[in-house]
């Protein structure tokens, strides 16, 4: 896990950057809410917006990073509003926060926007009952709500606004189906029913802090798709849980309700979330704990007792997550896995085609959006195929196979960066056999997707010419796929 998160790569220290943002942004929301004269109640909300609104806003553009960003108290006000009032009706609040949720994962069919609202509603409701919020206090939270949000545009687009020089990619649209075959909707039946779960059996274990439990449930389902990366996505955040549990014994603990070390731990648990989100949910839960357990002593309620109540209902919300995809509605991660492959394949030929395109002098060809567009989906099938190749997979041939797989995309994504670093030189000029290799490219993926046999590539020398000895390893690269994306008896790997 070291090796995962300090050795990955950050192309454009893109994740650092990210972090000491946060850290930047956050830090101020939480001094704007002091000086406006908010309590600690309040300047915790604040920190927490600050957070969400750093965090979850991951539209393609930055002008829809700020709408995004200036909808979400549209979100949450009336949603903190809510749990507020509903703070002494324990079965309409228990039943208002199973329709936020089922509410929150459905409008992920909306994108990255609708995802983005859907968390910061789920969170509001889920901090109001975190600090015990009733209507007395909606007046400051809702002071600190926006006054944070707004403490985070100001660093995130006027401040420190890194995204202008290079906008984000868009994130990949999840499967489309309608009905119960969209896999969004399913998921909102699955939360629902998993939450609930958590709900009923969080209550039993704690009448206090059963929305640890809600909350578990909530976070297993984001950003995953199929019951496989469910159920290893709750494995790793009970993992996390477990690890940051024992490290608060050792630091959270000492320092409880001392405001100087706390602040500065915070601060690092805060950096260390935004670092280790993109590589390893297991550390990103584990700077989530520590965090909790960092404002628990703030408040005055942390105790060794506390921490193993955390604990146990992190375990109900995991267990309820993974209830939920095995039994409701199931997404299977073959029918997921083949999806992502097939939708990477056919970027690898469009940047092909692109990058082609440019060297022979077509105005208007641009390969580099379809680069950061293939990043994206690559990711997704990482993914997707997390659970074929976690280490505790007892099915090795399907591992090994698995594996193999990402190998050879990764080759492809490497030759593919090769081949538009090579078009983007003004002095690269065309070659007529750039055409016949692209043909051979094309029919290849062709043949992947559509179950017919991949052309062999032709032995030979390697072409001296850069953008010809991209074009044909990336052939080798797309015919060594055949084997390992296909069983013998012909199916694709997934459903193997």
């Amino acid at each position: 896990m070291l090796k995962k998160v300090f050795v990955s790569p950050d192309p454009g220290r893109s994740r650092l950057r990210f972090a000491a943002r946060a850290v930047l942004g956050i830090g101020l929301a939480v001094v704007v809410c002091g000086l406006a004269g908010t309590s600690l109640i309040g300047a915790i909300i604040g920190g927490l917006a600050a957070l969400l609104a750093l965090f979850t806003v991951t539209d393609a553009t930055v002008r829809g990073q700020a709408v995004t960003t200036a909808l979400l108290p549209v979100a949450g006000l009336p949603v903190l509003t809510a749990a507020a009032a509903l703070h002494d009706l324990p079965v309409a609040r228990d039943l208002t926060f199973l329709a936020v949720v089922g509410a929150g994962v459905y409008a992920r069919r909306w994108g990255p926007r609708g995802h983005s609202l859907g968390v910061f509603a789920f969170m509001t409701f889920f901090i109001a009952q975190f600090l015990h919020a009733t209507t007395d206090r909606l007046p400051e939270m809702y002071a600190a709500v926006l006054l944070s949000v707004a403490a985070a545009a100001a660093v995130r687009f006027g401040l420190w606004c890194y995204e202008r020089r290079r906008p984000a990619p868009a994130a990949p649209a999840p499967p489309a189906g309608t009905g119960l075959a969209r896999i969004t909707t399913r998921q909102a039946v699955q939360a629902t029913a998993g939450a609930g779960f958590a709900l009923v059996v969080g209550q039993l274990v704690s009448g206090d802090r059963w929305y640890w439990a809600v909350g578990a449930t909530w976070w297993v389902f984001v950003n995953t798709t199929s019951r496989g990366e469910t159920l290893v996505r709750g494995f790793r955040r009970v993992l996390g849980t477990v690890v940051g549990i024992g490290l608060g014994f050792l630091i959270a603990v000492p320092v409880t309700g001392a405001p100087v070390p706390t602040a500065v731990l915070a601060a690092a648990c805060v950096f260390g979330i935004f670092y280790t989100a993109a590589v390893s949910y297991t550390w990103m839960m584990l700077c989530v704990t520590l965090l909790a357990e960092l404002l628990y002593g703030l408040l005055g309620f942390l105790s060794p007792g506390l921490l193993a109540l955390r604990l146990a209902e992190t375990g109900v919300g995991a267990l309820g997550a993974a209830l939920a995809v095995l039994f409701v509605l199931p997404v299977t991660t073959h029918a997921v896995t083949d999806v992502w492959i097939q939708r990477a394949l056919h970027c690898v030929h469009a940047c092909t085609a692109q990058a082609a395109a440019r060297l022979a002098g077509t105005e208007g060809a641009d390969p580099a959006a379809r680069v950061a567009e293939l990043e994206q989906l690559l990711g997704r099938v990482r993914l997707s195929v997390a659970p074929l190749v976690h280490p505790l997979s007892p099915m090795y041939g399907r591992r090994r196979r698995a594996r193999r797989v990402l190998d050879l995309l990764d080759d492809c994504a490497r030759e593919i960066r090769g081949l538009v670093a090579v078009a983007a030189d003004p002095e690269a000029s065309h070659d007529a056999r750039l055409a016949a290799a692209c043909w051979r490219v094309e029919a290849a993926v062709e043949a992947l997707t559509g179950g017919g046999t991949v052309p062999a590539r032709t032995g030979g020398p390697r072409a001296a010419e850069p953008a010809l000895a991209h074009l044909h390893d990336l052939e080798h690269a797309l015919a060594e796929l055949a084997a390992p994306l296909r069983s013998p008896s012909g199916s694709r790997l997934a459903g193997a």
